[in-house]
């Protein structure tokens, strides 16, 4: 029987790392849907994005997003068939954003030119794509064909992307069958376009003076395929208002806790789970905001999310100083930057 066991452990650990292989993490989309608690009404702050026709500012996203799947127990235990790692990709992204009208409620039409691309991407740590539109040695590369392509977008006073208007002609400029022309077409997918460019950090609410305590909140899910999704409530604090050059930037911290509102919602899916019950989870989800009162725009913002999940041959007896166990792992990371 304890043969049989674990060979049960082992079959599931060769499964994890078929599933890593596939990507099924980030597959799926993750959500944000900003909420105001009823009781911080009157607190709350809307530090609304400043948009002005001509308004032009240059900025770099950065967006990693990485998986993995270890095998942390005794080598002579470790399945044959099992070759795990770290799989996943980094893109940074430089854009241009001009404005090109802003209506009566503050939403802008903006045009986004692309001014550099970097692109890593690996499977089981072997490096599958490694793009710099920097090299020379890269300029024939299908991903090249992004720099100076446009396209134009409508982003709220809240910093929301409420529609991708029109990227036909970008999307053309990179068509093609090669797995490069696969990965520039997914760049300027509208769902790519609306994590690129949407600030996640800002609330909604009425405009009201921004002080030193004030806080709000949005919740944010993401999915992991058979491990279930996790749903998060992002509380941003205000915790100080600096002067830089002659402009007040305001810092607020982001702390994540799981989010009550969704837990509901998200039961019968994590009930149901085909693997999350085997595993043992944590996880930790931290940000910061920086941004310019003066101007109304985003100087920096940045978060990280991590989640654990453990699994330990359950037949392991007391004798054993070191049990099968499987660690998989999953980081999203997410920063975009003023350049200029």
């Amino acid at each position: 029987m304890r043969q049989v066991k674990t060979c049960a452990f082992a079959a599931l650990a060769v499964i994890c790392v078929m599933l890593m292989a596939l990507g099924c993490a980030d597959q799926a989309k993750d959500t944000i849907q900003t909420e105001v608690k009823p009781q911080e009404q009157k607190t709350i702050v809307q530090p609304a994005l400043k948009s002005a026709p001509a308004d032009r500012i240059t900025y770099k996203v950065t967006t990693d997003r990485e998986r993995s799947v270890l095998w942390e127990g005794p080598l002579k235990n470790k399945p044959k068939s099992f070759v795990g790692g770290h799989s996943g990709n980094k893109i940074e992204l430089t854009f241009t954003r001009q404005t090109q009208s802003v209506d009566d409620e503050g939403s802008a039409v903006v045009k986004i030119t692309i001014n550099a691309l970097k692109y890593l991407a690996k499977v089981r740590d072997k490096i599958a794509l490694d793009f710099d539109s920097s090299r020379e040695t890269d300029m024939d590369n299908p991903l090249s064909k992004l720099i100076g392509q446009s396209y134009t977008i409508e982003l709220t006073a809240s910093g929301k992307v409420s529609k991708v208007i029109d990227v036909n002609d970008a999307r053309a400029a990179v068509a093609g069958s090669s797995i490069s022309n696969a990965r520039a077409a997914q760049l300027l997918s509208a769902q790519a376009i609306t994590e690129q460019h949407s600030i996640p950090a800002l609330p909604v609410a009425k405009k009201k003076q921004l002080i030193p305590g004030k806080t709000w909140s949005d919740i944010k899910t993401f999915s992991f395929g058979p491990m279930g999704s996790k749903s998060f409530e992002r509380i941003y604090e205000i915790k100080e208002i600096s002067e830089t050059d002659g402009r007040q930037i305001a810092l607020a911290q982001m702390n994540a806790v799981p989010s009550a509102a969704k837990a509901k919602e998200l039961y019968k899916e994590q009930a149901t789970g085909l693997f999350s019950s085997m595993f043992d989870n944590t996880e930790t989800y931290t940000g910061k905001l920086w941004l310019d009162l003066t101007s109304g725009q985003i100087e920096k913002y940045t978060e990280e999310f991590k989640s654990d999940w453990v699994a330990v041959d359950p037949l392991a007896t007391k004798q054993e100083t070191e049990p099968d166990m499987l660690r998989m792992s999953a980081t999203r990371i997410y920063r975009i930057e003023r350049i200029e």
